[in-house]
């Protein structure tokens, strides 16, 4: 579903999150890829302000896939995200990003590098890169 040209960084970095999107998925035939409504300006803010139209129209193609869930802040959401704040001192935008998984209220993994989710005890976090 996902090119590496809609993933920034490092080609080895790029290299390892494919494989790792791609073995989760084979292994879990009924997954689904999901975002929640935040990624959209995350990813959008930098090609915009650089006139990078060609980045730009990569990761609108990426979000209007028509297999891509993407998960809206609703007043759920930002309940979830506020306790999540509360009881587990992330930033806002980690609150949000956790909120937008756990309201999916299906069996979930949450697919990060950043060691600050691991602290949200229901979220099913799953390191992307693997130790060599």
């Amino acid at each position: 579903m996902c090119s590496s040209t809609c993933i920034e960084g490092d080609a080895a970095l790029v290299s390892q999150v494919q494989h790792s999107i791609q073995k989760l998925l084979a292994s879990h035939s009924k997954a689904i890829i999901a975002v929640s409504a935040l990624t959209l300006p995350e990813c959008r803010v930098a090609p915009l302000r650089n006139r990078d139209t060609s980045l730009l129209q990569l990761y609108d193609d990426f979000f209007s896939t028509d297999s891509l869930h993407i998960v809206d802040l609703s007043r759920n959401v930002l309940e979830i995200a506020t306790s999540i704040r509360a009881n587990f001192g992330v930033k806002t935008p980690d609150a949000l990003q956790a909120a937008c998984c756990l309201s999916l209220e299906s069996e979930h993994l949450f697919l990060t590098e950043d060691r600050a989710f691991s602290k949200i005890e229901q979220l099913q976090v799953c390191k992307v890169l693997t130790e060599s």
